[in-house]
C-alpha cells in the first residue's frame, strides 16, 4: 500500500469536478485533509512559458461547441438528479489564473476547503463570473480569507511557481481531462468513475492492474482525442 494520499486534480472551470468533489465529500467529509488536491487550469502565456521551460506541456484539448452544448445540459440533468440548484456561469475572456493561483494562497493559509467552498458557490450556485476580481474578493471575505491576498495571487512569484508546479505534476501525471484521480498506478477519470476509486481506496488497493494483454498492447496510440469536460 502506497504512503502517498491519493491525487485528486480538479478545477473551478469544470462542472464535473464540482460534482464529483461533492460526491467525494459525501463518502470522505474530511477530503481536504485525506486527499492531496492539485488545481489544474488553462494557463495563461506566463505559465504556459514556464510550463514550457521545464519541458511540460497542458495535454487538454479544448471542446467543440457542440460538446459545450452537451456538456450544459448533462450537468444540469445530474444537478437536478441531486436536488442541486445549479446556475451556469458564462466566462467571457476567463483567466483562470485569478480562481486557481488565489486558492493555492487560500491554501498556504489553511483555508483551502473555504475558500473552495466560497468560489464553487459563487460560480454554480450564483452563476457568477469567478474569473472577475470582485468576484474573488467577495469569496475570499466569505471564506475568511484576505481579499487582496487573493486577487493578487497572481502577481506572487512563489505562488506563479507552486502553479506552475501543479501543471507540470499533471503533464508528469499524463492528465488530459477533470476531475482526474490518482491512486498508486490506478487511474480514474470523469465524474462516472468516482465511486470505482472509492472502491478500490476502501479496499486498500492501489497496486496496478496487469492483465496479459495489457502486457503484449502498446500504451498507447497514435490518434488524437478530443476534448473533454
Amino acid at each position: 500500500m502506497s504512503a502517498r494520499p491519493p491525487r485528486l486534480y480538479f478545477s473551478f472551470r469544470s462542472p464535473y469536478s464540482w460534482l464529483a468533489v461533492r460526491r467525494l465529500r459525501e463518502a470522505v467529509p474530511d477530503l481536504f485533509t485525506r486527499l492531496d488536491l492539485q488545481p489544474y487550469w488553462d494557463p495563461d502565456e506566463r505559465s504556459t512559458a514556464a510550463l514550457a521551460a521545464r519541458g511540460g506541456e497542458f495535454h487538454y484539448v479544448q471542446m467543440s461547441r457542440a460538446k459545450h452544448l452537451y456538456m450544459l445540459l448533462d450537468t444540469k440533468r445530474l444537478a437536478q438528479r441531486q436536488n442541486l440548484t445549479m446556475a451556469w456561469p458564462i466566462d467571457r475572456d476567463p483567466w483562470w489564473e485569478l480562481p486557481h493561483l488565489a486558492w493555492l494562497a487560500a491554501r498556504r493559509e489553511g483555508l483551502a476547503e473555504a475558500f473552495y467552498d466560497a468560489l464553487t458557490q459563487a460560480r454554480w450556485g450564483r452563476g457568477e463570473d469567478i474569473c472577475q476580481p470582485d468576484t474573488v474578493r467577495r469569496a475570499a471575505k466569505e471564506a475568511g480569507f484576505a481579499p487582496e491576498t487573493a486577487v493578487l495571487a497572481a502577481e506572487s512569484a512563489s505562488i506563479r511557481e507552486e502553479g506552475v508546479d501543479c501543471l507540470y505534476r499533471a503533464y508528469l501525471d499524463d492528465i488530459f481531462g477533470i476531475p482526474y484521480l490518482k491512486l498508486g498506478r490506478h487511474r480514474f477519470w470523469g465524474l462516472e468513475r468516482v465511486d470505482a476509486f472509492l472502491e478500490v481506496w476502501q479496499a486498500g488497493d492501489d497496486r496496478p492492474v496487469v492483465t496479459e494483454s495489457a502486457r503484449l498492447t502498446p500504451p498507447y496510440d497514435l490518434d488524437t482525442p478530443g476534448g473533454c469536460g
